[in-house]
């Protein structure tokens, strides 16, 4: 099978695309959670309670996430990383497109809420699925030497994703509030559904993983399974806690920050969003650079320098934020999202490197899932709760983004003493 420079490079930019597109269709629903889902869903009086419940259906789709991470990736590691992904891109369009047609509780009632909590649970087993596939098709098919870079393709899809779902929800909001909550907001669902049928062709067109190949040739070598990660759980522990401020740093950017922004700063939606908009744009150009000087500077060493950044960002970010200034919120946003965004680059190729290929699948999907079920599903709504009850104070949610920071270091630290296969 041809694994030449330029076929590598066509994985990586297959897994870019393919991640690019799954992760619009979940940050669409991130985002329409923290402007628009409370009000056609949960509608109520308070305007808390409906956020806690609109970012309580942002959660569930998490908690699907581990599962789905284990079962696919045993399937990942028996069947190919290829066929998984396919799969995977499939459900997540339907499920998106299911959300932009589901009725709101005005015309069914509580079958409202009740099929939007079934579609975000099928969200949730895609992405369960998807990351874990994404990063290995990208790195197994790279050279020795290039494999953090390259897996940092598929962790590109995150900003290219963002700025899809930035872009069409500004477009429809451009029709005014009520236009908006009336039906506009529907659009990026409907257009991430389409989108997810040409990802499904394109991913229809790949080649297995050389790696995945070799070792499904050794007959000696067991089908994997639970049992076959005997040993390794200190390392997906390590592993899963390394990734903590990479994602949930981002749903505290993208998705909490969003929604406090508008409430308790009381700045314009749009001022808010265009400062997103040019900081994940910044973190698209910038995390390849990322990638790069990570993997020649040593990955362990840019990750724990990193992560301690993140740990004192918030404070002046929070601080800029208040001026209520379109580019001195840009600039502290834009700083800490780019310096979280460079972890997020290298973290994936660090922790596909700690586990030999026959279980690589199962257990990078299990620790990343697990983490992003446990904690970064659940961070807009622990920030949600932090804001209320501390009304008009930012550093709880300051102190709260530095503790996601230090469970990453821990967790680098720890996946370092544990040392690679």
């Amino acid at each position: 099978m041809n694994n030449g420079p330029g076929h590598a490079r066509r994985a990586a930019l297959s897994a870019f695309v393919g991640t690019s597109l799954e992760f619009y269709d979940y940050y669409v629903y991130a985002l329409a959670s923290a402007l628009v889902l409370g009000h056609v869903f949960f509608p109520g009086e308070k305007t808390t309670v409906s956020d806690i419940a609109s970012f309580g259906t942002l959660a569930a789709g998490f908690i699907a996430r581990p599962l789905a991470g284990t079962v696919f990736g045993i399937l990942g590691d028996r069947w190919g990383r290829k066929r998984i992904l396919t799969l995977t891109v499939a459900a997540m369009g339907l499920a998106t497109m299911g959300v932009g047609l589901l009725p709101g509780y005005a015309s069914i009632g509580v079958w409202a809420p009740i099929l939007l909590v079934a579609l975000r649970i099928v969200q949730g087993i895609s992405v369960g699925g998807e990351w874990g596939g994404a990063v290995l098709m990208a790195s197994e098919h790279a050279t020795a030497g290039s494999k953090t870079f390259a897996a940092s393709f598929a962790q590109l899809g995150s900003p290219a994703g963002m700025l899809l779902a930035l872009l069409t929800f500004r477009m429809a909001n451009a029709f005014g509030l009520d236009t908006f909550l009336a039906w506009t907001w529907r659009i990026p669902f409907l257009l991430g559904g389409g989108i997810a049928l040409g990802c499904y062709l394109l991913r229809r067109q790949l080649h297995e993983t050389p790696e995945f190949l070799a070792q499904a040739a050794n007959v000696q070598t067991p089908p994997s399974s639970l049992r076959a990660l005997s040993g390794e759980w200190t390392r997906i522990v390590y592993a899963g806690a390394a990734a903590v401020i990479g994602t949930a740093g981002f749903f505290f950017m993208n998705t909490f920050l969003l929604s406090y922004a508008t409430r308790y700063e009381h700045i314009d939606r749009d001022t808010i969003l265009n400062a997103l908009f040019i900081a994940t744009f910044l973190q698209l150009v910038t995390q390849p650079l990322a990638a790069w000087t990570g993997e020649r500077v040593g990955e362990t060493r840019f990750l724990l320098a990193t992560a301690t950044a993140c740990v004192f960002l918030p404070y002046p970010m929070f601080l800029l934020l208040h001026t209520h200034d379109i580019w001195l919120i840009s600039a502290g946003i834009s700083v800490t999202i780019v310096t979280l965004s460079a972890f997020y680059a290298v973290v994936a190729g660090y922790m596909a490197a700690a586990f030999r290929p026959a279980i690589r699948y199962t257990a990078i999907s299990i620790a990343y899932q697990t983490s992003s079920s446990l904690i970064s599903g659940f961070t807009p709504l622990i920030g949600t709760l932090i804001a209320a009850h501390y009304a008009g104070q930012w550093l709880p949610l300051a102190v709260f983004f530095s503790i996601l920071a230090v469970i990453s270091i821990v967790g680098v630290l720890g996946l370092a003493r544990a040392g690679n296969t």
